[in-house]
């Protein structure tokens, strides 16, 4: 959008969210997801600024999109919604076991597009609470459960790059090519943060991404204890390999390292740097759905839940391997299901690795087209490194009733009533109420619960 000479450019920027729910970029079940994407003119802002100002004016359209989800629960024997999660696992399976609100919301806009160029404006802000009152401050505070946090904001440039027109240059804070498992929300692949980059380079085999990122952390054994430390993740990735038919392989290396101040180089700081090798093959077309096979390889510094680097000398040191299996399958015209495998071994330096073995699945019978029942089974067992050591056990159960607008596992907006039911072994629970005591082995919960997605 360009200024003439009797006219003023009015950028409207805003909040945005490129939808995490619990999807990543590039992923097949992103199609499958029913998104929606708002695009309205700002009439009652147009309209008041040309009254102001004298000459033509143009408004920015507005994307609006987001991710929210909220509702009520309680827990047999009193209390509020327990949320039933293994000791030392990286998640939980969610249906009928989220005991906060969260959402994201946000707005965009392309704010230049000429001439097969274009520039994006993108942004976010997610807001969490305990989901205990009506009115819940979110003034930063995340030691009472309510927060608010700036995600996004970020520049996305297409068509600059005479070589590879198809190419988007960016930079800012972005939720960056993620990878997750939607039954529990495990983000497996998830660099995620301040950073810039070149993605989607067309080579003819496949498209090229390089990407610069950081996640800060802290080191404790500088003199001034809690230094922050930057964390740097030099991304690459290649994708959309053909394999076989509707078959795609996707590559990644991913090397975390910090970058010292003179003062902590000084002090003799010893950051972790790391390595992870990513391989993941999606399979489309499959039973009616998808299944992705993912591969991981990490060590010292990029050992961690998400790929996220931490690289501080309190940070890990080891080998870490993660194999997961998970998608979506038609079972009959009426019933889909939701499946995860994960096996995930952490072997540290100091002893205090684990192995996580989690286990999953989610069928849903669809009685119409916004009325269905949806079963979900989660098993999560995590079994310490050192001898001596507990294992932890967990196996939850959840039913559903669930009225949506749409017939698909990932149908958005639902309106769910729920009944769970967690059994775990003494001290293999991540506590998450006071509803639960201290020696308890089970819990039930009822709830319920709205979800959206747009």
């Amino acid at each position: 959008m360009r200024e003439s000479n009797t006219s003023r450019l009015i950028c409207i920027t805003g909040l945005t969210h490129a939808f995490s729910a619990h999807n990543s970029q590039n992923n097949n079940e992103a199609t499958m997801k029913i998104q929606h994407r708002y695009t309205f003119p700002l009439v009652t802002l147009t309209a008041a600024i040309v009254t102001a100002a004298s000459g033509n004016v143009q408004a920015a359209d507005v994307d609006f999109h987001g991710y929210a989800r909220s509702g009520i629960g309680t827990t047999s024997g009193g209390g509020d919604q327990a949320c039933f999660q293994a000791a030392g696992a990286s998640a939980k399976y969610r249906l009928g076991n989220e005991c906060e609100t969260y959402a994201e919301l946000g707005l965009g806009s392309t704010l230049f597009e000429e001439e097969g160029k274009s520039f994006y404006f993108d942004s976010l802000v997610a807001y969490v609470n305990e989901q205990a009152n009506d009115f819940e401050s979110l003034d930063g505070d995340t030691s009472d459960g309510n927060t608010i946090a700036l995600r996004q904001v970020n520049v996305q440039a297409t068509g600059l790059v005479d070589a590879a027109p198809e190419a988007t240059i960016w930079a800012g804070k972005r939720f960056y090519q993620r990878h997750d498992i939607h039954m529990n929300d495990f983000y497996y692949w998830d660099l995620s943060g301040p950073g810039g980059g070149i993605e989607n380079i067309d080579l003819g085999i496949g498209k090229l991404s390089l990407a610069w990122l950081r996640n800060t952390s802290q080191d404790n054994e500088f003199p001034d204890s809690q230094q922050n430390l930057a964390n740097n993740t030099f991304d690459v990735r290649l994708a959309g390999l053909s394999t076989n038919p509707d078959g795609q392989l996707e590559l990644g290396y991913d090397y975390g390292s910090a970058t010292l101040t003179k003062a902590q180089d000084n002090a003799g700081v010893d950051p972790q740097s790391g390595h992870m090798l990513t391989l993941e093959h999606t399979q489309g077309n499959w039973l009616g759905g998808f299944n992705k096979a993912v591969v991981q390889v990490a060590n010292d510094g990029m050992i961690g839940s998400t790929g996220k680097s931490n690289t501080s000398s309190t940070g890990p040191q080891g080998e870490m391997l993660r194999l997961i299996d998970h998608g979506l399958v038609n079972l009959s015209p009426d019933i889909d299901m939701l499946y995860a495998l994960i096996y995930e071994d952490r072997d540290l330096d100091t002893g205090d690795g684990q192995t996580w073995m989690s286990a999953g699945i989610r069928p849903t019978y669809y009685w119409s087209e916004t009325q269905s029942t949806a079963l979900e089974l989660g098993y999560d067992r995590v079994k310490p490194q050192g001898s001596g050591k507990d294992t932890a056990n967990l196996a939850k159960l959840t039913i559903a009733q669930q009225w949506s607008a749409g017939r698909s596992a990932f149908a958005r907006p639902v309106l769910r009533a729920f009944a769970t039911y967690a059994h775990w072994n003494g001290n293999g629970y991540n506590a998450a109420s006071e509803s639960i005591e201290d020696g308890e082995s089970n819990g039930v919960t009822l709830g319920l619960q709205a979800e959206a997605w747009w």
